[in-house]
């Protein structure tokens, strides 16, 4: 038997080597992990002590309370009324379709919710609220809040919601807020719109947009890890948007709507001292409200197909031919230059020829006016004077004394979307349709025909500037401004326009007074719309053609389309002596302008000064 001697000797030196290369190696370790503490701790400390409290901490916007939107009198127009939503974050749903579901088993969510909050996925931050639902009621909050933690990543916000109490009363002229869209957020402070969800889309919500809105607020919060707020550590509270109070009336404005029927047109009234707007009407109208938070397909595709397009703004953006309602300005125009005089006769035969021509230009009245000057023309509406005086004028002056009163030119009113109209010139048929003038243009443009083109708010701008003898103010619709919760009223200036030259201040007062004899003198084209008036007042009839006759072809609305029927104008302003009213009105396709845009004038300017007759 053969026996083993063991090497102790050997085996101690080796446990000696690996013992001493265990140790090193833990030696190491301890190194690392040491390193990377003090890295962590000392080195890196703010880095991810930052990151630690972004998982913690959160900043939140406090979006601003809308400005509100009153009458000159006070009575609200918008309003922020208290609301609940429903509001998804992305980046905290697993599954976006099967939380929909469940969702829509507490709560309604239409077909329309669905699409518009897919749109909005599509090009939103996964780590921004996108709302599902608007105006939940009490019940359908009390539901969800009891299944709330099966929904992380979805909640209950509390806010306000624009709403316009008196539903379609001047949509056309407050305008209406929306959803905040990718065109909008190229357009705006998008820091300071961080949380808001609404901005102004047309009207006077649009324009004033950085009035009403207001600066943002932040609130940092603590949140556990379901994202749920604990605690507010920081608030900074957002900046109230201003209120609006509007030079509208709403009251005058209720009944120049209710004046129009079921008519289509617009009718403007202006203070003509100050150029303040007492009321704005488009005909037909619509309800704001249903644009607030989304309007659903069908509302709106009807409001689009509708024939009348309650859409579209008469007041600012609807051209038309004036008519003989700028007659007054085409004789004041003959007067200051020199081309005629207040006893200057004309002829009429009921038609007009130019020389060496045979082609006839009719008068509205076949057998002809007789001799007649300027009062006469003015206050029987001679086509004949007019076709005269305008050929002597030539369309050169004729073209720059109608521009000093706004015509051709947006009158700058302080409501997004305004049209110029059209004021023909040699220069601009040129440059346009690369023709020449022809003298029979001058002839129709002199009674308000041809390419010449007028909104509602420019015959009322004219109208106001004719009746303060040349003083010109821009029209505005905003008369001050208010901080919420202060009671004073800041006013927001309105500098006049250029003045128009007076050459002779009689010429102003021969024409306003054949404007008197329209509606109040014994062959007045509207005197039966002022026989009856308690105060003195001056108007001008118009009829604008759709279309034009042949020669010899005579006019029967009777036998025509209601849209190819002649739009009826008229023009006023009242007292004569001071005026504190100038309207334009304009119903498309309602013929004779003293029969239907008349009554409609009178209305206004009856409910107007008679009110403030008798309001102490």
């Amino acid at each position: 038997m053969r026996v083993t001697i063991k090497d102790y000797l050997f085996e101690s030196h080796l446990f000696m080597q690996r013992s001493v290369q265990a140790l090193v190696f833990a030696g190491l370790l301890i190194a690392i992990l040491v390193g990377r503490l003090v890295y962590l701790q000392v080195v890196a400390h703010e880095h991810y002590i930052t990151l630690s409290d972004d998982n913690r901490i959160k900043i939140l916007p406090l979006p601003p309370n809308r400005g509100l939107i009153f009458d000159r009198n006070g009575i609200i127009l918008a309003d922020n009324l208290p609301s609940y939503r429903l509001e998804i974050t992305p980046e905290q749903i697993h599954d976006m379709p099967a939380t929909l579901d469940e969702l829509a088993k507490l709560i309604e969510i239409r077909d329309v919710d669905r699409k518009r909050f897919d749109r909005l996925l599509a090009r939103t931050p996964a780590f921004k609220p996108i709302p599902l639902r608007f105006h939940l009621s009490d019940e359908e909050v009390a539901r969800f809040a009891i299944d709330r933690h099966r929904f992380p990543g979805v909640d209950i916000v509390a806010g306000l919601s624009r709403h316009y109490p008196h539903g379609p009363l001047a949509a056309h002229a407050v305008g209406y807020v929306g959803r905040v869209d990718e065109r909008d957020l190229q357009q705006i402070d998008a820091s300071n719109y961080s949380g808001t969800t609404h901005i102004g889309k047309v009207g006077v919500e649009r324009t004033y947009e950085n009035t009403l809105h207001g600066t943002v607020g932040y609130r940092q919060v603590e949140t556990n890890a379901e994202g749920r707020v604990l605690r507010t550590l920081v608030r900074t509270p957002p900046v109230p948007g201003k209120n609006l109070y509007l030079t509208l009336d709403a009251e005058l404005q209720h009944v120049a709507e209710q004046a129009f029927g079921e008519r289509t047109g617009a009718a403007i009234a202006i203070d003509p001292d100050s150029g303040a707007i007492l009321a704005f009407v488009s005909e037909p109208t619509y309800d704001p409200n249903l644009f607030v938070n989304g309007i659903d397909t069908d509302t709106y595709q009807a409001l689009q197909d509708d024939d009348n397009q309650p859409l579209f703004n008469r007041g600012l953006r609807g051209q038309y031919p004036p008519g003989s309602t700028l007659k007054p300005f085409v004789g004041l125009g003959g007067l200051e230059t020199g081309i005629t005089s207040e006893t200057a006769h004309t002829y009429c035969p009921g038609y007009y020829q130019l020389p060496g021509k045979a082609r006839k230009y009719r008068d509205w009245k076949r057998g002809g006016h007789g001799t007649v000057e300027l009062r006469s023309a003015i206050a029987q509406s001679c086509d004949v004077y007019f076709y005269d005086l305008a050929l002597s004028m030539g369309i050169d002056r004729l073209h720059d004394y109608l521009a000093q009163f706004g015509f051709g030119k947006r009158t700058g009113v302080d409501i997004s979307g305004e049209l110029p109209g059209l004021l023909p010139s040699r220069e601009w048929k040129r440059a346009m349709r690369n023709q020449p003038w022809f003298p029979g243009e001058t002839l129709i443009t002199g009674i308000g025909q041809g390419f010449l083109l007028a909104t509602p708010l420019q015959l009322a701008s004219a109208t106001a500037t004719l009746s303060e003898y040349g003083r010109r103010m821009k029209p505005h619709i905003v008369a001050s401004t208010q901080i919420s919760d202060d009671p004073e009223l800041a006013p927001v200036m309105n500098d006049p326009l250029m003045y128009i030259p007076i050459e002779d201040r009689e010429h102003w007062h021969a024409v306003i007074d054949a404007m008197h004899q329209v509606v109040q003198g014994p062959h007045g084209t509207a005197r039966k719309v002022g026989r009856d008036a308690p105060y003195a007042f001056a108007g001008k009839t118009g009829t604008a053609q759709v279309f034009g006759l042949k020669q010899e072809e005579k006019y029967d609305a009777a036998k025509l389309e209601e849209k190819l029927r002649d739009h009826s104008l008229f023009i006023a302003f009242a007292p004569v002596d001071d005026p504190k009213i100038a309207v334009a009105v304009i119903v498309e396709n309602g013929g004779s302008g003293s029969a239907v845009a008349a009554p409609i004038a009178r209305t206004i300017m009856d409910a107007y000064l008679i009110k403030s007759d008798t309001t102490p």
